[in-house]
C-alpha cells in the first residue's frame, strides 16, 4: 500500500528516469494466508506471523497515521516492469522522505526510531530521527547525528549539495531548527570520519518545518543573493551556500500578506499568495518575485502586536465592512492549537466565512506561538493555563477598547486541541465575559489524558518537566497537570458550550470532552456534544468540517442574539 502521509511519503524519479522511488506500508501476512505464502516465499526471507501471534499488539505512529507501522522503501523499475523493496534498512527505524543520491546508485532517507516505543509523529518535529544513506545492494550507513531530530532533506540540482533541518528531541513539538549543509559527494564518509556538517543558520525568527522541493537553485541574478526578512514588506528570504547556489526558504508579499513558495525551476518560481481577507491565488514569476496587483479585499483587516515581559505576540482582527456607524458586530475569539503553531497572515476559510456572516473574528498568536523566536516558544513551558490564557484575554480587551464597532456584550470563543483547552479555561476563569463557546477535541484534564494520548511527552514538557521514555507518573506531576487544566474551573462555567469530538482521536481522547460534558450537565449548565465516530483529532473529513462549521454558526447566533 502506497504511503501518502507527508511524514513518510516520497515519489521521486531516478536520474536516468527509468526508476521510481516511493514509500509503501509492508504487508502483514495473517495466519489464514500462512500456509500458502510460507513455502512460496521462504527463499525471499518473508517473515510470517505464527498462529499464536495474531493478537499481538502492533504499534503505529499515532494520530493521523493509524495503521502506518512498517514503511518500506520501494523502487519500481519501469524498464523491467518490476518492483523491488530496498533491503538493508535497519529494523529499528521507519524510513521515509527518501530521495535519489548521486548518479542513482543509492538513496538518502530519514529514519525514525521505534524503541522503546513510538510517540505520535504527526505535527511533531521533535522525534528522534537521523539521515541515512543506502545503496541498491543494501549497504546502509548513518550520515547524521543519531541523537537529534532531522527532517526535510533536499538535494541541489547538480546533486552536489544536501540541505536538511535539524532540531532537538522532546520539548516543544515545533521549535526553531538549524539548517544543515553537507557536500553530497562525501556522504558515505562523513559520519565514520567524524567530519562536521556546516550549520547555515539557527533561526530566532522563523520556524522552518519543511523545505520546499527544489529549494536549492543556481544563482541567476546577483540581486537575489541575500535579501532580508520582513513580516510587512515584499521580501524573498534566501541564503547563499556557494557563489553559484542559494536556498529559497520562504517569501512574503505585500502588507500583511503571505506567499507560500511551492516550487522553483531554474529562475521561475510558483507561489500561492493570500492574506486573511484575500483568497489564495496561484502566482508564477521570475526571481526576484514581482507581486501581482492585489485583489479587492473582501472585508477589513487589522493586525497588531502586544509586548509583555520582554516578549511580543500578535493578533489579527477581521471585521465586516459596515455601512452604518450604529452597527456593532459580535466578536468571535479564534484560538489556534498546538500550542506551538500560529495563525499565519494567510487566508483562513473559517475566519473568512464567519466574517461574511456578520461576525468580527480575532485570531490570537499568544506567547508560545511559532514565528516569534525560541524564547517565546520556551516561555510557555510550565505556564500553560495561565500565561496563554492571560495573553488571549489581553488581546480581546485591547480590540474591544480600540474598536467601537465591536460589541463587548456579545463575545464568543472557539478553538481546537490546545485552542479548545484555552477556550474552556477562558469561560471558567472569566465566567461573565463570554456568551458562547465552541471547542473541538479540547484538553480538559491533563492528568487523565496522560495515559491515553500518543504524545505523552508533551504532558510533562507542558508543565515544565523533562521527559524520558522510562518516566513514571508522580503525585506531584499529576497534581500539577490537574491544577493547570480547565476542569478545575468547571464549577464556575456559565457560558453555553458546544463540544465537537472525534471518536478515533489518538492525540486527545474524546473522553476528555466527555469529562467536561458530564461536569456541566450535572450543574445544569447549557452544553451540547457532537460525536464524530469515524473522525480523528483534526476533524478533517469533509462532512465533519461542514457539520462542525454550521453547528458553530448556529450555536453562536443563538447565544449571541443574532436575528
Amino acid at each position: 500500500m502506497l504511503v501518502c502521509a507527508a511524514q513518510f511519503a516520497c515519489l521521486a524519479w531516478s536520474p536516468c528516469e527509468d526508476k521510481l522511488l516511493y514509500v509503501a506500508e509492508k504487508k502483514r501476512v495473517g495466519p489464514l494466508a500462512q500456509a500458502s505464502f510460507l513455502s512460496a516465499n521462504e527463499s525471499r526471507g518473508l517473515v510470517v506471523l505464527e498462529e499464536e501471534d495474531k493478537n499481538v499488539y502492533v504499534e503505529d505512529w499515532g494520530e493521523g497515521l493509524t495503521g502506518k507501522s512498517a514503511p518500506v522503501l520501494c523502487v519500481a523499475d519501469l524498464s523491467k516492469g518490476e518492483v523491488t523493496i530496498c533491503t538493508g534498512v535497519p529494523p529499528h527505524i521507519s524510513p521515509g522522505q527518501a530521495l535519489w543520491a548521486g548518479d542513482g546508485n543509492g538513496l538518502i532517507f530519514l529514519g525514525w526510531w521505534h524503541e522503546p516505543f513510538r510517540l505520535g509523529l504527526k505535527f511533531c518535529s521533535n522525534r528522534r530521527s537521523a539521515l541515512f544513506y543506502i545503496d541498491l545492494k543494501g549497504n546502509c550507513e548513518l550520515l547524521s547525528s543519531d541523537s537529534g531530530s532531522v527532517l526535510s532533506p533536499r538535494l541541489s540540482p547538480d546533486r552536489l549539495w544536501l540541505v536538511y533541518l535539524q532540531g532537538q528531541v522532546f520539548g516543544p513539538h515545533h521549535q526553531c531548527l538549524s539548517m544543515m549543509l553537507v557536500n553530497a559527494l562525501s556522504l558515505s564518509h562523513l559520519h565514520t570520519q567524524g567530519q562536521n556538517y556546516s550549520e547555515l543558520i539557527v533561526s530566532s525568527l522563523l520556524l522552518l518545518f519543511m523545505l520546499v522541493h527544489r529549494c536549492i537553485q543556481k544563482q541567476q541574478r546577483k540581486e537575489s543573493e541575500a535579501d532580508g526578512f520582513s513580516k510587512k514588506s515584499l521580501s524573498l528570504f534566501s541564503l547563499c551556500i556557494s557563489p553559484s547556489l542559494f536556498i529559497l526558504c520562504v517569501a512574503f508579499v505585500v502588507l500583511f500578506g503571505s506567499a507560500k513558495l511551492l516550487t522553483v525551476m531554474k529562475d521561475l518560481m510558483v507561489m500561492s499568495c493570500s492574506s486573511p481577507n484575500r483568497p489564495p491565488s496561484l502566482v508564477h514569476t521570475f526571481q526576484p518575485p514581482i507581486p501581482p496587483p492585489p485583489p479587492q479585499p473582501l472585508f477589513l483587516l487589522i493586525s497588531f502586536s502586544l509586548f509583555i515581559a520582554g516578549l511580543n505576540f500578535g493578533a489579527v482582527l477581521l471585521k465586516p465592512e459596515s455601512t452604518s456607524k450604529r452597527v456593532k458586530f459580535p466578536l468571535v475569539v479564534f484560538i489556534h492549537g498546538g500550542p506551538h503553531s500560529h495563525f499565519a497572515a494567510e487566508w483562513n476559510v473559517n475566519a473568512a466565512a464567519l466574517t461574511k456572516l456578520g461576525f468580527a473574528v480575532l485570531m490570537v498568536n499568544y506567547r508560545g506561538s511559532t514565528g516569534f523566536g525560541q524564547d517565546s516558544i520556551d516561555s510557555l513551558l510550565g505556564n500553560i493555563g495561565s500565561q496563554d490564557v492571560r495573553d488571549v484575554q489581553r488581546a480581546v480587551l485591547h480590540v474591544l477598547q480600540s474598536n467601537a464597532i465591536l460589541d463587548a456584550d456579545r463575545v464568543a470563543v472557539m478553538g481546537g486541541s490546545h485552542g479548545g483547552f484555552l477556550a474552556c479555561h477562558l469561560i471558567g476563569q472569566y465566567p461573565e465575559f463570554y456568551r458562547a463557546c465552541a471547542a473541538r477535541n479540547p484538553v480538559i484534564n491533563a492528568a487523565t489524558l496522560l495515559g491515553t494520548s500518543d504524545i505523552i511527552d508533551w504532558r510533562y514538557s507542558s508543565i515544565g518537566l523533562q521527559y524520558s521514555f522510562d518516566q513514571l507518573p508522580t503525585p506531584q506531576a499529576l497534581t500539577t497537570m490537574l491544577e493547570k487544566s480547565p476542569i478545575t474551573h468547571a464549577a464556575q462555567i456559565r457560558t453555553p458550550v458546544l463540544l465537537m469530538l472525534g471518536g478515533k482521536d489518538k492525540r486527545v481522547s474524546p473522553y476528555q470532552g466527555l469529562e467536561l460534558y458530564k461536569a456541566l450537565k450535572s450543574r445544569n449548565s447549557p452544553v451540547r456534544l457532537l460525536w464524530y465516530d469515524g473522525d480523528g483529532h483534526s476533524l478533517s473529513k469533509v462532512e465533519t468540517q461542514s457539520d462542525c462549521f454550521l453547528s458553530v454558526v448556529l450555536w453562536f447566533k443563538q447565544h449571541l442574539n443574532m436575528h
